[in-house]
């Protein structure tokens, strides 16, 4: 973990009420946490969070869990009961931000719409993730981070012409909800704390959020009519970039500024199409892209990965392997930028864990505590709202907590 800093961290104070589950709220929620928020994940009693039993499992939990919910707590609370509805109000309260990802109506069936949450907390911040947004024609759809990459535009962009779209691999479209939710949460702090203002909700929809990342997708379809299609590893209109075949495996070369360009084209024995001045610029090159990518390969194919890393690197020319999870965990810069840390699980094991990004020099985000068991901190949270022993005690017996 993290050596904690002596700095109060940049959200102390802000308490988060975490009633999201998988990846698109509890992300969120683990972003802020990194940076001192409070963050305390409501999960159901029982089974707790799915993301617990998600993909490899340790005694009994994901390795997931262990980044998704470090610095948070956990309470084990039944809102489908009408007495957990009451308590979860109480929480929401007494906090700073609510976040959520249930399908849109959920929360206002629970007798927790903003509305009525605002009249006891004018200052709440409520982030909603859902995949199409809180409004519109396809507002009750379900919708999860695969859909919303498809609507968004992504997929329609990934893999190889002509062939099945692939995703990228990971649930980016999850992620990228999560990370402009936190954005959302932060202006919207921002606002009440500087301007004034009121708390307010932030509407996120995951097909948005995948949208909003999408360059010039829009902007050449208006312009021109122009569809985007999937171009593999190359990058479409802009040249040379693609991924390379070496003696041992790929290399990624992005030689595309027109100095850059020259720097490659002497790296690689082919001064004269540095020279040519037909490709001077980058719209000459992307006229003739198959023909540098077929130049660039001839020379890669010959060679070490490393060979060309160490060649292009002398030139500086951008360039870089295909890192698997075991080069992450080898490559010295990873652990010279804290970027891999070893965290401890409350089962006694240690694993290594993503460390945390962006760094603030002033205020930098920390690991303050692994991942919480289920319901680990029920009492705790609920004697901060006035809850004595006994009333807990009756609350468990009723299994409304855990």
């Amino acid at each position: 973990m993290n050596t904690p800093t002596t700095t109060a961290a940049a959200l102390a104070g802000v308490r988060v009420i975490e009633m999201g589950q998988l990846i698109a709220g509890p992300f969120c929620g683990k972003t802020l946490g990194e940076f001192g928020a409070d963050v305390i994940k409501i999960e159901p009693p029982g089974a707790g969070d799915p993301l617990r039993n998600w993909r490899l499992i340790q005694d009994g939990t994901s390795v997931w869990w262990q980044v998704q919910s470090r610095n948070k707590r956990s309470i084990a609370l039944d809102l489908r009961n009408p007495q957990g509805q009451a308590i979860a109000r109480r929480l929401i309260a007494e906090a700073d931000v609510l976040v959520e990802n249930f399908r849109p109506g959920t929360l206002e069936g629970w007798g927790m719409d903003y509305e009525t949450l605002s009249r006891d907390n004018p200052g709440l911040v409520m982030l909603r993730i859902s995949g199409y947004g809180q409004t519109g024609p396809y507002r009750d759809l379900p919708g999860f981070g695969a859909i919303g990459e498809a609507m968004g535009g992504l997929r329609h962009l990934t893999g190889e012409p002509g062939r099945v779209p692939v995703r990228c691999g990971i649930s980016i479209g999850d992620t990228l909800a999560a990370l402009h939710g936190t954005i959302g949460i932060l202006t919207a702090l921002y606002h009440r704390k500087v301007n004034g203002g009121q708390g307010q909700v932030i509407d996120v929809a995951l097909h948005e959020a995948v949208f909003n990342v999408m360059e010039s997708l829009i902007p050449e379809y208006s312009a021109f009519g122009a569809i985007r299609e999937a171009a593999g590893s190359a990058l479409p209109g802009i040249a040379p970039s693609n991924a390379y075949r070496c003696r041992d495996g790929y290399v990624l070369i992005a030689g595309n500024g027109d100095s850059i360009f020259k720097r490659l084209m002497q790296s690689i024995g082919r001064d004269d199409l540095g020279r040519d001045p037909d490709l001077t610029n980058n719209a000459g090159r992307a006229a003739r892209a198959a023909e540098l990518d077929a130049a660039i390969e001839a020379w890669t194919e010959a060679r070490t990965v490393d060979a060309v890393l160490a060649a292009l690197g002398e030139a500086r020319v951008p360039a870089g392997r295909v890192y698997t999870a075991k080069d992450i965990a080898d490559d010295p810069h990873y652990r010279a930028r804290d970027m891999i840390l070893r965290q401890a699980t409350r089962d006694g094991h240690e694993v290594e864990v993503p460390g945390v990004v962006p760094k603030l020099m002033g205020t930098p985000g920390t690991v303050r505590s692994s991942a919480p068991r289920l319901g680990d901190d029920t009492d705790a949270v609920l004697a901060e709202i006035g809850f004595s022993a006994r009333d807990i005690a009756a609350l468990r017996d009723t299994k409304v907590v855990a």
